[in-house]
């Protein structure tokens, strides 16, 4: 059973042996479907135990693998939980993320690295299974850790470009600082509760919730600083935009099945704690009402076709986030599910975009080159990758939260928390709909439709077949998925139900949903009459606010002013004034001084008898005259 129960991470961690072993040996097709096919089996073995799941409400697979550290009251062992709430976050990861992989057989075609890069893909799945699957914290944070790793070794994947090399370190030291509040968070667990165990804190918060209010309201504080790292909200959200860096794929993994989830999860799973610490409650809301809010507006003036997506990751972690905050758990849970098949076409769909734009400057051999990725270049492909075009199309209405697809049943539930519980939150997620359907508008405008506005853009063909039907699968996701927890049926919410902490079953509020729908409609077809002229993304990018947003909102800057350069300045003072002035001036001066003396010494050693004879003369003499003195 303990086999079966692992099987979802071993799978992942045999295609990266094999591929680590006898890749060289390989070809570029072997590889990849290897790499798929780990992929692909940790879904259905996932999918077979989702039904042994189905057989009670209580229903739960355990397994301890082995000690792990037992020192005093400490004792935690290699245990994995798989539930209800866990079995749906595998499905996720391991479903998008074989279509994924998929992809990226067609996409990093030809690349140097390409065994190198199945190998992370397959070790970045292995780890955020981990981390789904722990049964206590300190696994959690393992898997946590691994997630991390990855993201550092495939953001900065084409590392001989420094960009990418920085934007990897980037995401990892700012990952980092969000993780001390993670670590403290577990430590003062430990303390709180003597038990790292999920079963033994949450029991232990129930029975004696209110006596420990001060402490796990703190616990839930320092818990949500590690999910704002690792889910990008403010203010740690800095690193996700440039996570653009890696290969267009591994954007679409981090953004919409592995990392950047792994904040929510983390929360959603500690559920029993966080409903009982309404003022955190109250941060989570605000915290992630305003991430979405200045994410959103940031995406209206970017030019970078994936850093449009990027910042609307980020704005929709805010929704997620704030339904966390608002105790609409499965709500959050609902939107992760749905924002993982519409932004995984997105992404998807951004890279078949990119690479048939390369595909076109290669094709017309004496035009110019352009940024493949700059949507001022591109125009008209709506006619040159239909397949491609209406992934785009139904993915961007879907994030817009046009019905009937998934994105409007999703984000329309947290919308309703949010009107029924904080007002302010409502405000600023109300104002970040209208804003996402907006540039969702503005970016569909801009890449599909008019005609080509660049040499390679008019001769950009379709992507073939091992990029379209991943593409395929995921927009018939997008399209649907809004199933899972329709209103009035409301399935995800019964499934969740007995382990997630959640307010009332979805409702659908007729008027609210009719007035939300009615803005985005109208706002995608402003942005589409306003960017038919393509010259108006160029003209509101040189605009004072236009630089503002597309520096979102200079929250780089002010990091770089705030921290980074009174970092860099205290390090040159340090290793300039402190290390050469003093410490290696004392080292060196000591050096010198000794090299003084011995040359003196040395101008004694002659090497001449006759001087060394008047030397041991001069010492009798002074010797002989020192007794005759104390004889006396």
């Amino acid at each position: 059973m303990a086999l079966f129960i692992l099987s979802p991470i071993l799978f992942p961690l045999l295609g990266l042996l094999i591929n680590a072993l006898w890749g060289r040996r390989m070809s570029e097709r072997a590889i990849g479907g290897v790499a798929t096919l780990a992929a692909a089996a940790a879904f259905v073995v996932s999918m077979l135990m989702l039904g042994q799941l189905t057989a009670a409400e209580d229903a739960r697979l355990t397994a301890t693998i082995a000690p792990w550290i037992a020192a005093g009251a400490l004792n935690v062992s290699f245990g994995f939980l798989v539930d209800r709430l866990s079995i749906v976050i595998m499905l996720i990861v391991t479903g998008i993320g074989t279509l994924i992989h998929m992809f990226s057989i067609g996409y990093m075609r030809g690349d140097e690295r390409f065994q190198r890069y199945f190998i992370y893909l397959n070790l970045f799945l292995a780890s955020m299974l981990t981390l789904v699957m722990a049964d206590n914290f300190l696994v959690m944070f393992m898997g946590w850790e691994l997630v991390g790793l990855c993201s550092y070794l495939l953001i900065g994947f084409w590392f001989k470009n420094l960009k990418n090399a920085e934007a990897g370190r980037k995401a990892f030291v700012v990952n980092r600082i969000g993780d001390v509040g993670f670590v403290l968070g577990i430590l003062l667990i430990f303390v709180t509760f003597g038990s790292l165990s999920f079963a033994d804190v949450f029991g232990q918060a129930e029975a004696q919730g209110e006596t420990l209010a001060g402490a796990i309201g703190l616990i839930t504080l320092l818990l949500f600083i590690g999910a704002t790292g690792k889910s990008a909200q403010i203010p740690l959200f800095v690193w996700l935009p440039d996570a653009m860096a890696g290969p267009t794929p591994v954007s679409a993994l981090i953004h919409a099945a592995t990392m950047v989830t792994a904040g929510v999860y983390m929360m959603t799973r500690a559920s029993a704690l966080y409903e009982l610490a309404p003022a955190t409650q109250a941060i989570v809301a605000l915290v992630g009402a305003l991430t979405a809010f200045v994410a959103g507006t940031s995406a209206l003036r970017q030019l970078d076709i994936k850093k449009v997506l990027a910042y609307s990751t980020v704005s929709q972690l805010g929704y997620m986030v704030a339904a966390c905050g608002l105790g609409a758990f499965i709500a959050a849970d609902f939107h992760l599910l749905t924002h993982a098949f519409f932004k995984a076409a997105l992404f998807l769909a951004a890279g078949s975009v990119i690479h048939g734009i390369e595909h076109g400057m290669h094709a017309a051999h004496n035009s110019a080159p352009v940024d493949p990725q700059d949507m001022r270049y591109m125009g008209g492909l709506a006619r040159k990758m239909p397949v491609t075009f209406a992934a785009f199309l139904l993915g961007g209405l879907a994030l817009a939260g046009v019905p009937p697809l998934s994105g409007f049943f999703s984000k329309d539930e947290i919308l309703l928390d949010a009107f029924k519980h904080n007002l302010p939150a409502f405000a600023l997620l109300a104002v970040s709909s209208v804003v996402t359907a907006f540039y969702v508008g503005r970016q569909l405008t801009l890449v599909f439709a008019g005609r080509p506005r660049s040499e390679a853009a008019a001769h950009a063909v379709e992507s073939n077949w091992l990029m379209t039907m991943p593409l395929i699968a995921l927009t018939i996701g997008t399209v649907f998925a809004g199933l899972f927890n329709f209103p009035g049926a409301h399935p995800l919410t019964d499934w969740l139900a007995p382990v997630v902490r959640h307010g009332d079953a979805p409702k659908f509020d007729a008027p609210l949903a009719a007035v939300f729908s009615a803005l985005a409609i109208g706002a995608l077809a402003i942005a589409w009459f306003l960017y038919r002229n393509p010259d108006r993304a160029q003209a509101e990018a040189e605009t004072g606010m236009g630089r503002l947003l597309a520096k979102a909102w200079c929250f780089d800057d002010a990091y770089r002013w705030a921290i980074v350069k009174p970092f860099y300045i205290i390090s040159t003072v340090c290793a300039q004034v402190i290390d050469v002035g003093v410490i290696d001036a004392a080292v060196n001066g000591v050096g010198r001084l000794f090299h003084t003396l011995g040359n003196s010494l040395r101008s004694l050693q002659t090497g001449f008898v006759r001087n060394y004879g008047l030397v041991m003369l001069i010492g009798v003499v002074f010797v002989v005259a020192y007794f005759a003195l104390n004889a006396r």
